[in-house]
C-alpha cells in the first residue's frame, strides 16, 4: 500500500490529526507517524523489488566484510576486549571471533568493528553510513528471534530506510554540518531500532514506542572529528547506535510502553533536535524509494570524501604514462566542508594528502596501505605529500550532497592532466558490480577466516532468501579454526 492510498484510506489527506485510543489514554497521531508505524509493521511480510533486494545483498556482504576486517584494527580489539571482559555470554555472534553475547552487547561490538575504518557505506543525504548499525543490529536482533534470510533482508532495508529519513527531515547534511550534533548516530539509532522491531514483527502500536525510546536514546555530538585513534568514532557512528536501536526494541518486545507519537505533540523529538524539521521527509516515497539503493558502497577504504580524488588519479594514471618523479603538483578541488574532514588528518584512512601520495606512489590504495600509520613517516610518502594542494572550492558547494572532485596532476615540464568524478565508483550512478563487491569482501574477509570460509560467505549471502533461518549465516560469519 503506498502512502496516497493509506493515508486516503484513513481520512488522513484531510484531516491533520486523527484521535487514537491505546489502553486508558487519548492519543492523538500525526499522519506521518500513523503512516509510518503502520509501514513498519508490515515490513517483515512486504515484498520488496528485486533491485532493492540486490542492493540489501551487496550492502549486508559489504558490511560483513567491514566488520571481519575491522576485528583486526584497533577500534575492533577494543570492541572484542571489552566482549571478553564484561560481556555476559549469550547467543549472538561477535563477528570474526568465537565469542557469544548479549544482543546488545554483540551489536555494541560488531558496530564497532563495522567502523574501525572507513570501509563501509554511506548514504550522502542524510550524512550518515547505515549499514555499520543496521547490520548489525538486525543480524543479532536475527539471532534472537530466530528469523529467515529473507526476513533478515526485509529487517536490513528497513533500517536503511527508517534511520536515514529521519535524518533528511532534520535537513540532511545543513543539519550535520550546521549543528553540533551527530547525523551519523542519530540516523544510526533510527536504522537499528526499525531494524531490530522488523526481527522482533512488533505491531504498529509497538513501532510508535519503540521510536519513543529510541529518540530518548538518540546521541552524538560533533567532537568524534577530535578523535585521533577511530575508536570514539567508531562507538559514536556504530556501536552506540546499534546497541541503543536493539535496546529499545527489546523493551519494547518484553512489553514495555511508552509515548505514542514522539515526532508531534509537545517537546517532540524534533522540536527537540531540529525545530525547522520538515517532518513529511519522514514517510517520502516510503515504499517507493528504497535508501539502500541510495547508499554508496566503497572502493576504496578510506573516508568517503577521499574516494573521488582517488578515482580521478587513477584515471589520469590509466590514461597518461608518466613517472612520479617528473610530478610536481597534484591539485585536489573539493567543496570546503567536505574538504575539511580530511584535510591533514592523523589517520591514514582519512588524510585525503596522504592517500594520494601512496596512490602516486603504488598506483593504487589497498587496505593495508590505508592503515599503516607508520607509512605517514616514510620519506618517500612524504616527498610525495608535499608535492598535493587540497583547494577547498566554492565553486563545488551548488553540487551538494554530490561530492564532485577535481584533480590536476602538473608535471615538471609543464604538462598537465585533468580529471573531474562527478559520479565515484559505489555511488548510484556508478555502481560496483556484484563480482566488484565480492572481491572487495573477499580481500578483506580471507586473512582474518580464510579465503574458502570467505567465499562460502560469498555465496551464502547471495543466496540468503533461500535460508530458512541465519544458523548456516552465523556459522560462516564466526572464527572456526
Amino acid at each position: 500500500m503506498n502512502k496516497r492510498k493509506f493515508l486516503s484510506q484513513f481520512g488522513l489527506c484531510t484531516l491533520p490529526l486523527i484521535a487514537r485510543s491505546v489502553s486508558a489514554q487519548q492519543t492523538l497521531l500525526s499522519p506521518e507517524t500513523e503512516f509510518l508505524s503502520q509501514y513498519m509493521a508490515r515490513a517483515a511480510r512486504s515484498e520488496f523489488p528485486q533491485e532493492a533486494q540486490e542492493q540489501t545483498k551487496l550492502h549486508l556482504l559489504d558490511t560483513y566484510a567491514a566488520i571481519i576486517s575491522g576485528s583486526q584494527l584497533l577500534p575492533g580489539k577494543s570492541a572484542v576486549s571489552y566482549v571478553q571482559k564484561y560481556a555476559p555470554k549469550g547467543k549472538c555472534t561477535v563477528i570474526g571471533t568465537r565469542y557469544l553475547a548479549s544482543a546488545a552487547d554483540a551489536s555494541l561490538a560488531n558496530g564497532v568493528m563495522a567502523h574501525s575504518d572507513e570501509t563501509d557505506d554511506s548514504h550522502n543525504k542524510s550524512r550518515s553510513h547505515p549499514g555499520c548499525s543496521v547490520v548489525p543490529a538486525a543480524t543479532a536482533s536475527g539471532e534472537i528471534f530466530n528469523i529467515s534470510g529473507k526476513h533478515l533482508l526485509r529487517s536490513i532495508a528497513l533500517g536503511y530506510d527508517i534511520g536515514t529519513r529521519v535524518v533528511m527531515a532534520m535537513g540532511g547534511p545543513d543539519f550535520s554540518y550546521t549543528s553540533h550534533k551527530s547525523s551519523h548516530s542519530i540516523a544510526g539509532v533510527f536504522g537499528a531500532a526499525s531494524a531490530a522491531s522488523c526481527a522482533a514483527q512488533l505491531s504498529a502500536q509497538q513501532m510508535r514506542w519503540v521510536m519513543d525510546y529510541t529518540a530518548q536514546q538518540s546521541s552524538g555530538i560533533y567532537a568524534w572529528g577530535r578523535d585521533t585513534d577511530h575508536i570514539e568514532k567508531a562507538f559514536v557512528f556504530a556501536g552506540m547506535p546499534a546497541k541503543n536501536g536493539v535496546t529499545s526494541a527489546l523493551l519494547v518486545e518484553n512489553g514495555w510502553n511508552g509515548i505514542d507519537d514522539i515526532f508531534s505533540g509537545s517537546d517532540n523529538f524534533f522540536e527537540a533536535y531540529a525545530p525547522l524539521a520538515n517532518k513529511q521527509l519522514l514517510i517520502d516515497q516510503l515504499g517507493e524509494r528504497y535508501e539502500i539503493t541510495q547508499t554508496d558502497i566503497k572502493k576504496w577504504t578510506v573516508g568517503s570524501p577521499i574516494q573521488g580524488p582517488l578515482d580521478a588519479l587513477e584515471l589520469i594514471r590509466k590514461k597518461n604514462a608518466f613517472d612520479i618523479n617528473s610530478v610536481q603538483k597534484v591539485f585536489v578541488h573539493l567543496e570546503p566542508s567536505t574538504a575539511k574532514v580530511v584535510s591533514n588528518r592523523d589517520i591514514p584512512d582519512i588524510c585525503l594528502q596522504h592517500m594520494i601520495a601512496v596512490m602516486l606512489l603504488d598506483g593504487t590504495a589497498s587496505f593495508k596501505a590505508a592503515h599503516d600509520f607508520q607509512r605517514m613517516k616514510d620519506p618517500q610518502v612524504l616527498e610525495q605529500r608535499n608535492k598535493v594542494e587540497l583547494i577547498f572550492d566554492d565553486d563545488l558547494k551548488q553540487y551538494m550532497p554530490v561530492r564532485v572532485a577535481i584533480v590536476e596532476v602538473a608535471l615538471k615540464d609543464g604538462t598537465r592532466y585533468f580529471e573531474r568524478v562527478e559520479a565515484v565508483r559505489g555511488t548510484p550512478r556508478n555502481p560496483m558490480s556484484r563480482k566488484e563487491v565480492a572481491d572487495k569482501a573477499i580481500d578483506l574477509i580471507g586473512p582474518v577466516l580464510g579465503s574458502l570460509q570467505a567465499k562460502d560467505l560469498v555465496r551464502l549471502v547471495f543466496k540468503l532468501e533461500e535460508q530458512a533461518n541465519l544458523s548456516n549465516l552465523t556459522h560462516l560469519l564466526r572464527k572456526n579454526t
